[in-house]
């Protein structure tokens, strides 16, 4: 809405400017002035108050009423804020009118500054709302300190002393508040108690009565005025409803009756006169009840109602031309932005702001709004926000609606640098076009299936009439089958106990789900699979609204399910997956390693509460876990990268749950002084090549700068390695714990030194000792995709430096050899499932595991002339340090890449369709065998049985 520096020097021009308004402004302001008045007669000062004049009278009659403002304002240009006034208890008379008498003098600078062009329109927002804080809190402190001398102090059971907690809702609250706004307040404290004065009140009369005061010292209408509207409707049951409330009520209220449109009140909510502390904190116990965990796609239904009645109101009252209500107007930028807040906030943190611009940045960034349409409503935003200010400036009316006279549209219109009236209700046409198309498209209902349709009509008979040969027309070879499913879930208690507004969702959500099924490659096993989520979700009115109002979800939905067993399995154990489905990064590049272990280790602790922060960890990892199993099974990624990712991923998890559990050990036994811990990854983990569902492998390590006699500093002391134990041990159970989201993982930890007969947690001298004296050549070859997984930083380093002294031994090659073939063929013997039918993709003659022999050998066999051996632990990794290092050739090398990377991904395939990794061979998997069998045998590496 801002204007160049020429349209403003053009303005000043127009005839208005040097109108008869003009020049009894002027007038009016020399009489006010008396000598200062001379001051009118540099023209430069007289032309900038003309051009106050032509855009308000009120600024001008406060600056006739106290004349030594405007020279404050020409000296400085008004870069400076009036200072509030101090009220005295002494003087209690004179409070309303020096309240009355700050905000028009406050008031006016603003005026002056946003028609000079000095401020834009977010500074002049953000000047009134700091003007009506400065208001509340020099007012609040002033009663409370006579309530003080009356009641004394409010002090809850244990002693605690209380105070009034003022929440400022709208715009106040999002810190946008326009020049002649009221303020919505909501006053709350935190205990009840008594004060404890020589006329002791309740609580809650003592912060009603306090309240009530605060308002009327605002809003009273005296002979200066007032100071600020207040509206206190906002509050529980509105005017019906108690004046103060506290937190505990308050919660109760939201918990069992909070409304939608409350939802977007509060969104808005901020702390801002009284206890600011105990304010923030109410507003974290009540971000569950504003932003839901999931995808709330029903905040919809909530916008839709909030809008009918607006526009009810607008058409009753014939206000088309209320640019805060009116089509295109302010309401509809706000409800767009608020509504998408709603959806997504309680998922993504960074949407949850109070402030407009901000929070449709935060929409942009995330791919919520285009940039273009970010852009618009921006800019929209800011005119239609500058024209409502302005006409409220003109005589300080809370008013939105443009003028019907000749000369006051002309004032607005010339006053903000346009040429009339029609050039400035042309581009307010444009900017509300702009917006109303942006918030039907929002508003618009997504899918709707016609009457007509055949699936609704006979979904909606069932399951008392309804013909199969519906359900054979459109595609399903088992009609009957399909029918029988379909008649259980119309009879189920499920169904008949939905709402009237779930049903009519489920009515249009069901004929598009099974036209979908229908159309997918195996049409009973989609409808199965989709009829188990559907009957999960049913009580979940949220699930049904995000797939009744994004097709998206619903069609990815159907292509999930029907493609993989584990997906359908894990959407239908876990409706919450269900958001990934609509999630816009989804479909997008998949997050790095530090953006996967940083997702699960900034897991809040929730309330001291384990078992809800092993929850909110686990739907941590399933949603990525799930958006890798769609990147595998959308073939958008190699199977390497994927599982490269679930080991990142298990970092991650492992990570927060170590802090967990040094947590919880240490609340009960202190901590061991100096003493360091490690968790270490073997197998697929340390290799980075976890699968969906594979357990960990993990190895514990401690170190202690006393040794064996340290011991735990807590009231209930344990010597180290027992503090090591209990920590490992709920390191494991965390792990292992059953959630409402699941079990994190299971967890193998066989592989430490002496494996079942060890103790769980070595000291690194027993583990250094033991991997130079007594492990076998399994266990070294188990060493080399060993890695530090979580904990302290220089206890791994310290495992690096004895994993490397161990694997770098020299070794006599033949002995090496005969070890490795004589296990490989062990574990073949028990463990391979290959049949004349199928492949063991893993265990198989010529499988993953063969892979993995090969490359441990060569690490054996040659880290002690070649230590770049020692690095990698991944298989690619280990092919190419071979190929460097001369073990293998280029061609080898390329062979293997190829066999690893496809075995790996037909692994991924059975593991997503919930199938044993067993495949029938064909061509690709032949060769696959052939290059790894080859070179193992060219290394001297027969792991084919003896006959």
């Amino acid at each position: 809405m801002s204007r160049s520096d020429d349209d403003l020097k053009d303005s000043a021009v127009h005839p208005l400017a040097r109108s008869a308004l003009a020049t009894r402004a002027l007038s009016r302001l020399r009489n006010a002035l008396g000598e200062a008045g001379r001051i009118l007669d540099d023209e430069n000062v007289a032309e900038r108050v003309r051009r106050v004049a032509v855009a308000s009278d009120f600024a001008i009659d406060t600056l006739a009423r106290q004349p030594a403002l405007l020279s404050k304002l020409i000296a400085d240009q008004g870069a400076n804020a009036v200072q509030p006034p101090l009220l005295e208890p002494s003087v209690r008379s004179d409070w309303p009118a020096l309240l009355r008498r700050y905000r028009t003098a406050e008031s006016t600078r603003l005026i002056w500054r946003d028609v000079l062009g000095l401020d834009g329109v977010d500074d002049t927002l953000a000047g009134s709302t700091r003007l009506a804080e400065r208001c509340l809190e020099t007012a609040l402190a002033a009663l409370e300190a006579e309530f003080v001398q009356r009641h004394g102090v409010v002090r809850d059971r244990e002693g605690r002393e209380q105070r009034l907690v003022v929440f400022g809702l709208g715009k106040l609250g999002g810190e946008e508040l326009n020049f002649s706004s009221d303020v919505d307040l909501v006053y709350t404290y935190e205990h009840d108690g008594e004060s404890d004065g020589e006329r002791p009140l309740a609580a809650e009369t003592y912060f009603a009565r306090l309240g009530q005061q605060l308002a009327r010292l605002l809003d009273e209408m005296t002979a200066d005025g007032f100071c600020h509207r207040v509206d206190l409707r906002l509050r529980p049951y509105g005017n019906a409803g108690r004046v103060a409330w506290s937190f505990a009520a308050m919660e109760q209220y939201f918990q069992h009756e909070g409304r939608d449109w409350e939802r977007y009140a509060w969104q808005k909510a901020r702390p801002v006169a009284g206890d600011i502390e105990a304010g923030e904190r109410f507003l974290e116990m009540l971000r569950p009840f504003v932003y839901r965990r999931y995808l709330d796609y029903g905040a919809l239904d909530g916008l839709r109602a909030m809008k009918a009645a607006i526009s009810a109101e607008v058409a009753r009252k014939e206000l088309a031309d209320d640019i805060k209500r009116g089509p295109g107007g302010i309401r509809e930028i706000e409800f767009l932005a608020q509504a998408l807040q709603l959806i997504r906030g309680g998922r993504e943190p960074a949407l949850r702001g109070r402030r407009l611009l901000p929070t449709l940045q935060a929409l942009v960034e995330a791919h919520h709004v285009g940039e273009e349409a970010g852009t618009q409503l921006a800019d929209a935003y800011r005119f239609l926000r500058g024209l409502e200010n302005r006409l409220q400036m003109l005589r300080d009316a809370q008013t939105h609606a443009l003028p019907g006279g000749d000369e006051d549209r002309a004032r607005i219109a010339v006053a903000l640098g346009y040429s009339g009236w029609e050039s400035l209700r042309n581009e307010l046409d444009t900017q509300r076009g702009r917006v109303t198309a942006e918030f039907e498209a929002l508003l618009a209902p997504r899918r709707r299936v016609t009457d007509a349709d055949e699936l609704t009509v006979y979904w909606r008979a069932l399951p008392d009439s309804g013909d199969s040969a519906v359900l054979a027309a459109a595609g399903f070879d088992e009609a009957s089958a399909a029918d029988g499913l379909l008649r259980d879930l119309a009879r189920s208690p499920g169904v008949r106990g939905l709402s009237d507004q779930a049903r009519t969702r489920l009515d249009r959500v069901l004929p598009a789900l099974l036209n979908a099924a229908a159309q997918s490659s195996e049409p009973m096993l989609a409808l199965r699979r989709l009829l188990a989520l559907l009957q999960n979700i049913l009580r979940r009115s949220a699930y049904l609204a995000l797939l009744d109002e994004q097709p998206a979800a619903l069609a990815r939905l159907v292509e999930a399910v029907s493609r993989s067993a584990l997906l359908a399995e894990r959407l239908a154990a876990y409706p919450l997956l269900l958001d990934e489905l609509l999630d816009v990064r989804v479909v997008g590049p998949l997050p790095g390693r530090e953006a996967l272990i940083a997702a699960c280790t900034s897991v809040e602790e929730e309330d001291g509460d384990a078992e809800a922060t092993l929850q909110a960890l686990n739907e941590v990892r399933q949603a990525l876990s799930f958006r890798i199993a769609m990147a595998v099974r959308d073939g958008r990624q190699p199977a390497v990268e994927s599982a490269q990712q679930l080991a990142w991923l298990a970092d991650g998890v492992v990570m927060r749950v170590l802090a967990l559990a040094e947590q919880e050990v240490a609340a009960a036994h202190g901590r061991v002084p100096g003493a360091r811990f490690a968790v270490l990854g073997y197998g697929s983990l340390g290799g980075e090549e976890l699968g969906f569902g594979s357990d960990l492998d993990l190895v514990f390590l401690y170190d202690t700068p006393e040794g064996e006699g340290a011991h735990s500093d807590g009231a209930r002391p344990l010597e180290a390695s027992r503090w090591f134990a209990r920590l490992a041990q709920k390191i494991v159970a965390l792990l292992g714990a059953v959630t409402g989201a699941g079990r994190l993982f299971d967890v193998d930890v066989r592989l430490r030194p002496d494996g079942a007969k060890g103790l769980l947690v070595s000291s690194l001298a027993s583990f250094t000792d033991y991997q130079r004296t007594r492990a076998w050549t399994w266990e070294h070859q188990a060493l080399v995709r060993a890695r530090g997984v979580a904990g302290d930083v220089s206890l791994c380093e310290e495992f690096e430096r004895v994993r490397s002294q161990t694997l770098s031994i020299a070794r006599e090659i033949s002995t090496l050899n005969a070890d490795v073939v004589s296990m490989r063929r062990r574990m073949r013997a028990e463990l391979d499932r290959s049949d004349a039918a199928a492949f063991d993709l893993k265990q198989g003659e010529g499988g993953l595991v063969d892979l993995e022999f090969l490359m441990q050998t060569a690490v054996l066999r040659a880290s002690n002339v070649n230590p770049a051996l020692l690095l990698p632990r991944n298989t690619p990794g280990l092919i190419e340090a071979a190929r460097e290092a001369a073990q293998i050739d280029a061609a080898t090398a390329e062979s293997l890449h190829d066999a690893h990377a496809l075995l790996l991904a037909r692994g991924l395939d059975c593991t997503l369709d919930r199938r044993p990794r067993r495949v029938p061979c064909d061509e690709r998997i032949d060769a696959a065998r052939a290059a790894i069998r080859m070179s193992a045998r060219a290394q001297g590496l027969d792991f084919a049985e003896e006959s």
